[in-house]
């Protein structure tokens, strides 16, 4: 698995003010996170958004460099970003151990052009973008790659179609379904069919996930 150097720093001041204060001195927070405990962090703001942009949607093994000069090995868990200005806020690491087995989501990259949408006019949909594995760090796949090439039609791709090596264990539920090749008739009668539901239910708004004090809620320590 690849692993990539960041730079960070320890910090022990926290809170609302304290993020506003390192985002405008050109770090971003964060924290790391292992067995229970936790460590904020500030870091570069240009290494942290190079790191995201250039990796996304794969996973990485980062190579946590501290100032003090002890390191360690993390995965990127998550970060949270404004949804209104589109910046990075805050950014949540795991420490891993090359010897314990980790639980992560991998994405799913589709393959090829279907048969039943070459041949057949169809329309390739797709139903689930990651799955989540069980293995040690260093088998974690960046991504997977899903060859949809020989579906027709009507056809379907499903989690249990995934073929991994016998080192990564799938978690997610093997019925779960991947991809789909809609015939173009059916594919606008569900169309119409969500438009009518749209116009006979009431608006809802759903809210996304709570901005945790800026830094968010664990992080804030």
């Amino acid at each position: 698995m690849e692993r990539i150097d960041l730079n960070v720093e320890e910090r022990t001041e926290t809170g609302k003010g304290v993020a506003r204060a390192l985002r405008r001195d050109g770090y971003i927070p964060g924290v790391v996170y292992r067995a229970g405990k936790s460590t904020p962090l500030k870091i570069n703001k240009h290494d942290i958004v190079h790191l995201i942009n250039s990796t996304l949607g794969e996973q990485v093994m980062v190579d946590l460099k501290f100032s003090n000069g002890k390191s360690s090995l993390a995965l990127l868990k998550e970060y949270q970003v404004d949804p209104v200005k589109g910046e990075l806020l805050h950014t949540d690491f795991y420490e891993v151990s090359l010897k314990e087995k980790v639980r992560v989501t991998i994405g799913l990259i589709l393959h090829g052009e279907p048969v039943g949408v070459k041949k057949e006019g169809g329309v390739l949909r797709q139903v689930l973008s990651e799955i989540e594995v069980e293995c040690l760090p260093d088998n974690i796949p960046p991504h997977i790659e899903v060859d949809v090439t020989g579906l027709g039609a009507g056809q379907n791709v499903h989690v249990r179609d995934l073929s991994l090596p016998e080192e990564v264990r799938i978690l997610t539920v093997p019925e779960e379904m991947i991809a789909t090749v809609v015939a173009v008739s059916a594919e606008e009668e569900a169309v119409e069919e969500a438009v009518e539901e749209e116009a006979q239910e009431p608006e809802v708004v759903k809210k996304g996930k709570k901005e945790e004090g800026e830094e968010g809620t664990a992080s804030e320590k």
